[in-house]
């Protein structure tokens, strides 16, 4: 089934687009001044920014040919550029088998790219002097206190030993704090996290803490990087310094001010019908609807949520999170709303892994729930301090501080023939770009 690009440049549907990126917010005049002191997420021809429109016609070409080779059955794209939405277009299908379009209201599980917006609710906490990033853990969940580690394999669980310190809140928000996720290493803690469901998405953020107090750590705090849970810790953190739930602090503190209309641990029923499918392949790789959801709809996300997790509970849409990058990108602050001073965003996408921890990947060190791009060249990018993230489902993000960029892209796929629409998006989008910064 041929699917054909839907692509919104600025000088087209103006007025639709701003309703969508701009819900709730005043827009104000993009003057220099203006922009300075209050910075907006505006639109722009490609080429007002410093693009060209006939280069970015090679993204949407490839994203374009994913679909139609039925590798994809839907993608969104979204670029911004000095604080202005140069590209904005969505591919394919929402749900290939009722044939509805992909369009850019589309709702999609975000899963680990929560991982940021947790870390910006935490750090707006840290700025209010809640706490530090030295502070031990346990100062706020005693829960943590006398935590053993894993030191051996024994017959009937792991041989244990004394953290040689407590983990700190520093080590959670860079998955160094000695926590696993049961699911991406073969080891005896792992069986435990799975033993007890550890994510249990009928249960509270208050049960994870419970069943973590029991479980040994995988490695001593600040050993090494391994992803983990650390994040929907953080979650329950929040709720502990701010006296909210998790859900009630996000949505207040994040959500409302910023205009993410459609964000959340859950998708009321008058927007089920915008909720993207989600894909896998079967044995001979063809696109095929994960068992039970091949009306779009989860009963798992259209129903409120209990477990508010904060490491990938949250879904969104490209036009929400884009919001959100913006403001990240623009130190902290969109549409004259501040949910974070500069220093706090600059220190959030500093690399915080210890020498001895070394990196994550080539070139990539780890800040504070972010990726951060240390050496392009080993990287395989473009600009030092690039950060990003993306999502289990296949969702993906960067913010480049360099070139004033932020790319947001969507789509619902799992599978091993899932292609690489990270990579290739990147060295699409700065081939577009014809005017680099200094």
């Amino acid at each position: 089934m041929h699917a054909t690009a839907r692509t919104r440049q600025p000088v087209f549907g103006l007025a639709l687009m701003l309703t969508v990126l701009l819900a709730g917010c005043e827009v104000r005049p993009t003057t220099a001044s203006a922009t300075f002191s209050a910075p907006t997420l505006g639109v722009a021809t490609p080429e007002a920014v410093g693009m060209s429109s006939d280069r970015l016609k090679r993204l949407t070409s490839a994203m374009q040919s994913l679909v139609d080779e039925g590798r994809l059955a839907g993608i969104t794209t979204m670029v911004s550029r000095r604080g202005q939405v140069a590209h904005s277009a969505t591919y394919g299908y929402r749900d290939l088998e009722a044939a509805d379009p992909m369009t850019e209201d589309a709702i999609f599980r975000i899963y680990s790219m929560s991982k940021p917006i947790t870390g910006v609710a935490l750090m707006m906490l840290y700025e209010e002097g809640k706490f530090r990033l030295s502070d031990p853990v346990e100062r706020y969940i005693p829960e943590f206190t006398g935590l053993k580690v894993a030191a051996g394999v024994g017959r009937n669980g792991p041989i244990v030993e004394d953290a040689d310190h407590p983990m700190t809140i520093r080590e959670l928000m860079t998955h160094s704090a000695g926590l696993t996720y049961g699911i991406f290493s073969r080891s005896q803690v792992d069986s435990m996290y799975r033993a007890v469901d550890m994510l249990d998405t009928d249960g509270t953020l208050k049960d994870m803490i419970d069943k973590l107090a029991r479980i040994p750590l995988r490695q001593q705090p600040g050993s090494q990087w391994h992803y983990s849970v650390s994040t929907d810790v953080q979650g329950y953190l929040v709720e502990v310094l701010s006296g909210q739930s998790f859900e009630e602090f996000l949505h207040e503190r994040i959500f409302e001010p910023l205009g993410m209309i459609d964000t959340g641990f859950h998708i009321p029923p008058e927007k089920t019908h915008r909720f993207a499918q989600v894909y896998d392949y079967d044995d001979d790789g063809a696109l095929v609807a994960q068992e039970g959801l091949t009306d779009a709809i989860d009963a798992a996300w259209t129903t409120p949520a209990t477990f508010f997790s904060g490491g990938g509970g949250l879904v969104s849409t490209t036009g929400d999170y884009m919001r959100f990058a913006q403001m990240v990108l623009n130190e902290g602050v969109l549409d004259g709303v501040r949910l974070l001073s500069p220093t706090t965003v600059q220190l959030m996408r500093t690399n915080h892994l210890p020498a001895a921890v070394g990196e994550f990947a080539p070139g990539l060190g780890f800040g504070l729930d972010f990726a951060v791009v240390t050496d392009p060249v080993a990287a395989e990018g473009i600009s030092n301090g690039e950060f990003y993230w993306g999502g289990a489902a296949g969702t993906w993000f960067w913010i480049d501080p360099v070139e004033d960029l932020v790319f947001v892209g969507m789509i619902q796929q799992f599978g091993q023939g899932r292609p690489d629409v990270r990579s290739l998006s990147r060295r699409l989008v700065y081939q577009s770009i014809i005017d680099m910064a200094n």
